[in-house]
């Protein structure tokens, strides 16, 4: 369970820039299990809650509790996942695995789920780029964490190798049931794979609405082209501000 108690962060003045209140009272609550989204514009914050959540920043007022455990820093119970490339292109699959679990058959299960038992000797340039993104994924899981921040992770991949991962991680989701929050700006992105999306907007930022997407794990892809998908796509789009 993580619990979101009136979270506002502002970045620091000095002596050539204003100081600039980001968000404002911020309430949330994620249920064990459960697959969040966070949308909003570009700038408005999204990825600043995803920092303080990871124990990356320190928010001025406010609490998060993961677990009954309040976040003061880093730790192993989170793990962050973003856009950029994390892996060791010096090592091996197996390598940057075992890099952060020991137990070599439970790397072993975790490969296999991503289908890449089989490149184990394989570098990170010797992969696709879908291929990285289901590497990153997977070592995050292996740690076996109580919360997976995904800070817009599929942003620099293409159309479809998007929608293939889309249907890769809500398979990886349906089986493992982690606690999953996603930052995105894609709404299609958010709603394909969510329980619950958040809006966020306004300047300070703070949660404008939240959705309950009613769509059964895993996902098929033909579900982007039903009437209710279009529905919650429409009514999300109207409620930015």
């Amino acid at each position: 369970m993580i619990d979101i108690k009136n979270i506002s962060f502002s970045y620091p003045t000095n002596n050539y820039i204003k100081e600039k209140h980001i968000l404002a009272d911020i309430n949330l609550d994620v249920k064990n299990g459960e697959f969040v989204s966070m949308l909003g514009r570009s700038g408005c914050g999204k990825t600043t809650l995803a920092n303080i959540l990871a124990g990356y920043l320190v928010a001025q007022t406010g609490s998060i509790l993961i677990n009954n455990v309040e976040v003061k820093k880093p730790g192993k119970n989170r793990i962050v996942v973003n856009q950029e490339n994390d892996l060791f292109p010096w090592m091996t699959v197996w390598e940057n695995m075992k890099l952060v679990k020991s137990n070599e058959q439970e790397i072993n299960k975790y490969l296999k789920l991503v289908g890449l038992e089989d490149c184990k000797q394989y570098f990170p340039n010797h992969l696709s780029g879908g291929m990285k993104k289901r590497l990153s994924l997977v070592r995050a899981l292996v740690v076996n964490p109580d919360f997976l921040i995904l800070d817009e992770p599929f942003d620099s991949l293409d159309y479809h190798m998007r929608e293939t991962l889309h249907l890769e991680l809500d398979r990886i989701f349906s089986s493992t049931k982690k606690t999953t929050l996603l930052v995105t700006h894609n709404i299609d992105e958010a709603i394909f794979l969510s329980d619950r999306i958040i809006v966020l907007g306004g300047m300070p930022t703070s949660i404008v609405t939240q959705f309950n997407i009613d769509f059964p794990h895993p996902r098929k892809s033909n579900i982007r082209t039903t009437k209710k998908f279009i529905q919650y796509r429409n009514a999300i789009k109207h409620s930015y501000v």
